[in-house]
């Protein structure tokens, strides 16, 4: 590859990075606007989440395009493959993430008109910026290639499992002690748990791309070691 070339090719694997960043913050957003339309029953405000999805969907498709292309034209090697294919994956995550803010939108549209508890709403309130402060982490990670960040985050995201086992708790208790317990507010709003935790989980996946991105190692890497040296002591037994 020519130095011209190689310029042309660093500029759009930054143009990429960008891109990525900015999707991501598309979906920072949602998480805090998503949270408050349901907490608030704002159902204009989530029918315009739910939208504004698309526009995210729009984002993922014309990203991935660009990387195929670049991985077409440009035939990378090493540590930038590394890059290209680890922005693939992010960007799946990201997108996935959208959509399950898109989700807790349309629980609210379920639960419109219903009261929730005041302790729920407070676990609820908490769940969301937890999720969301996991989220910008695993993003900060990969605009400043922090493999430090990036492996730290799968330790940050016990508190929102934590979060999320007393959230269900909460509601379990409050559909129990409330005189005219209602099942499908309890059904969505255990809904709603999950898919907050579920955004911890894909910022937790973004981490590990970032460390394949950065050192070219995934924890998939450690368990294929050690089946590996499983193999080995069979053979070496037989």
């Amino acid at each position: 590859m020519t130095e011209e070339l190689r310029k042309v090719f660093h500029e759009e694997l930054d143009a990429i990075k960008n891109a990525t960043v900015r999707m991501a913050g598309r979906v920072s957003e949602a998480i805090v606007r998503g949270t408050d339309a349901l907490l608030s029953g704002d159902l204009d405000a989530a029918q315009a989440l739910i939208e504004n999805d698309d526009a995210i969907d729009a984002m993922s498709i014309d990203l991935e395009g660009r990387c195929y292309q670049v991985l077409s034209l440009q035939q990378p090697m090493a540590s930038d493959l590394r890059a290209i294919t680890g922005a693939l994956w992010i960007n799946g995550e990201i997108e996935r993430s959208a959509d399950l803010m898109s989700n807790v939108c349309k629980a609210s549209r379920r639960i419109h008109g219903k009261t929730i508890d005041p302790i729920v709403r407070g676990l609820i309130e908490q769940m969301s910026a937890e999720a969301a402060r996991l989220f910008r982490l695993s993003i900060d990670a990969y605009n400043e290639g922090d493999s430090g960040l990036a492996a730290a985050l799968d330790d940050i995201d016990d508190r929102l499992d934590e979060l999320n086992e007393d959230t269900i708790e909460a509601i379990f208790a409050s559909h129990k002690n409330t005189t005219e317990p209602d099942l499908q507010l309890s059904v969505q709003l255990a809904l709603v748990c999950r898919y907050y935790e579920r955004i911890g989980d894909h910022a937790v996946n973004i981490g590990d791309r970032v460390t394949y991105i950065v050192n070219g190692w995934m924890p998939e890497n450690t368990g294929a070691i050690r089946a590996a040296a499983r193999v080995n002591e069979d053979k070496g037994e037989k």
